[in-house]
């Protein structure tokens, strides 16, 4: 499918619909592997949570299953962070706590949308992603003030993905259309709030402040890394080979 250009509204349905279905397949690559029962169960209600939030923003977009099987690799718009790869369980909850500590403070923000969809939409999801953003705060915890081991991978994790972050607070021409008409709520505004609260869960998980590095952009212009290409072939592979199927 070639690129289209969309309106700012569209785009932005889209950026945010796109988030939620990459990280919801990414976590539930987790299912039947988690390194506890209860962990793998966890994991398996953070995805069904993040899928469930794409289905109704890509609906919203248009065609839903359209956009989510049958879009090439150019065509998404999520951010960079939320299809890195797993790595172990704590970069898994590195990535977590990173993407569900901004995605809540955005949805905040979101319940005061001039879009009905959106306002609606925020107010039901936010209090399903205050219950990520805990959880992936508590292991960042429990993993960074647990064994030396622990610890070392939880540090890790955290610095293999806060390149990533830079992205998030990042306004091109047409997030700042949607800022502009009281769709979208402006990232920038709450970029500080974000940092510090980042640096509360690692100061409680006596883990060091991390370090800025040099920011990766591009997601949301389709410039994408090499795995999405490996998400996606998983994810679409049963619709595009079986494309006149009925699920």
């Amino acid at each position: 499918m070639a690129t289209i250009a969309v309106d700012p509204r569209t785009d932005y349905l889209l950026r945010l619909g796109d988030d939620a279905l990459v990280l919801g397949q990414r976590v539930s690559e987790w299912t039947g592997h988690g390194p506890v029962l209860e962990v793998d169960i966890s994991l398996a209600n953070l995805a069904l949570d993040l899928i469930g939030q794409a289905t109704l923003l890509l609906g919203e977009a248009g065609d839903g299953d359209q956009l989510a099987f049958h879009r090439d690799v150019l065509d998404f718009k999520n951010c960079l962070l939320v299809e890195q790869p797993n790595g172990d369980f704590a970069q898994t909850i590195a990535r977590h706590l990173l993407y569900t500590t901004w995605q809540h403070m955005l949805l905040q923000r979101l319940q005061q949308s001039s879009d009905q969809f959106l306002l609606e939409f925020a107010h039901k999801a936010v209090k399903e992603v205050a219950y990520h953003r805990d959880l992936a705060s508590d292991w960042t915890v429990r993993l960074g003030d647990g064994t030396e081991e622990s610890a070392r991978r939880m540090a890790e994790g955290l610095d293999w993905n806060w390149r990533f972050i830079p992205e998030l607070f990042e306004v091109d021409e047409s997030l700042q259309a949607a800022i502009d008409a009281g769709i979208a709520a402006d990232p920038r505004e709450f970029e500080e709030e974000y940092r510090s609260a980042i640096a509360s869960v690692l100061a409680e998980a006596n883990l060091e402040a991390l370090a800025d590095q040099r920011p990766i952009l591009g997601g949301r212009r389709g410039h994408h890394s090499e795995h999405l290409g490996h998400l996606l072939a998983v994810m679409q592979f049963l619709p595009r080979t079986y494309p006149d199927a009925k699920w």
